[in-house]
């Protein structure tokens, strides 16, 4: 296969076939590891996988790493990568489940770095659901968990900088809007917003309209983060949410013919968003005619780009140093298209 830039067209999908159904994926956000990514397994037992696989641009394959697949406790519901393009810091990967883990990548394999247990005085623990790591501060990892809290962990002290009682059922996931702010979605129908400086304080961006329907994912446009997306359990649209306007939807994206599963903003661009869904489509939106809230003339946009997979799309990555692809898991498949 030529290489990136030659005189042959390159594929436009790769695909790596896993041995087991993917839950949790990520994509590695280092300059030098373009086409590396973490996925996870989701078995019904207590020993899951986690398989770190990179892409052979010369072969076009994701040749087999053992030495790079690793022993997990549950299905981790979320894998990401440090925020490193330039890899001046240890090469990590967090994942969370019964816990936030920290784990160094090696040459040799992926040991363990740290496990983060805020909860000193109990046997059980509440499942997290989901954590980001902040862009600003890569010492700084935020958790969302079932037990209604978010907790702010120093990850290079290994000790919680600040828990927060969040919300009043369950916390599905987190996001950070800059070095201090972070928001968050619950059970409870609602998203806000949190300032570390101001701990006693939160604000509520939106809230479902239909009662108790839970938030389960939330997206923070890091290239305008005015702006956010966001969308119910079971529901086919995607919500996009401007934090100057609290409570009312700028835009409802509503092509999707089954519940959505994942959504991630453009990496390089303040107006691109992907959701992808149960209904095996990826679409790709483009907001830039998202005019004030409540303005939409009820049919709503089109989205510029749409793919169609093998199966449910259960999670969506858009490169963050390659903007130009992105990345599907679909039953046992993970899939990289370029956009």
């Amino acid at each position: 296969m030529a290489a990136p830039g030659a005189g042959e067209k390159r594929a436009e999908i790769y695909t790596y076939e896993a041995p087991w159904l993917i839950y949790a994926m990520g994509w590695s956000v280092r300059s030098d590891q373009r086409f590396r990514l973490g996925i996870g397994s989701f078995v019904e037992e207590y020993s899951n996988k986690v398989d770190i696989v990179s892409l052979d641009e010369e072969t076009g394959t994701f040749p087999a790493e053992p030495t790079h697949s690793f022993t997990h406790p549950y299905p981790c519901t979320k894998i990401m990568f440090i925020p490193d393009k330039e890899g001046t810091h240890e090469d990590l990967v967090a994942t969370t489940g019964d816990y936030l883990r920290v784990w160094h990548i090696k040459e040799d394999g992926v040991r363990l770095k740290s496990l983060l247990n805020n909860n000193k005085n109990s046997e059980f623990c509440a499942p997290l659901t989901s954590f980001d790591w902040n862009d600003a501060n890569p010492a700084r990892v935020g958790t969302s968990s079932l037990d209604t809290t978010c907790t702010i962990w120093d990850i290079e002290k290994e000790t919680v900088d600040t828990q927060l009682i969040a919300h009043d059922k369950e916390v599905y996931d987190i996001a950070w809007g800059g070095p201090e702010v972070f928001a968050s979605v619950s059970a409870d129908g609602s998203t806000r917003v949190f300032d570390l400086r101001d701990k006693d304080h939160s604000t509520i961006i939106y809230e479902s309209p239909n009662a108790d329907a839970p938030l389960l994912r939330l997206g923070w446009n890091k290239q305008n983060p005015r702006y956010m997306a966001t969308m119910e359990m079971d529901s086919s649209k995607v919500v996009v949410l401007d934090i100057r306007f609290p409570t009312l939807p700028v835009e409802e994206l509503r092509r999707h013919r089954a519940p959505v599963n994942a959504l991630a903003w453009a990496p390089h661009s303040s107006c691109h968003l992907c959701s992808a869904g149960d209904d095996a489509q990826a679409l790709i939106w483009d907001l830039s005619a998202t005019s004030a809230p409540g303005a939409t003339d009820g049919l709503g946009l089109d989205p510029i780009l749409a793919y169609g997979a093998g199966a449910e799309i259960s999670q969506l990555q858009w490169s963050a140093t390659q903007p130009d692809w992105i990345a599907i898991a679909f039953s046992k498949s993970l899939q990289i298209l370029r956009v």
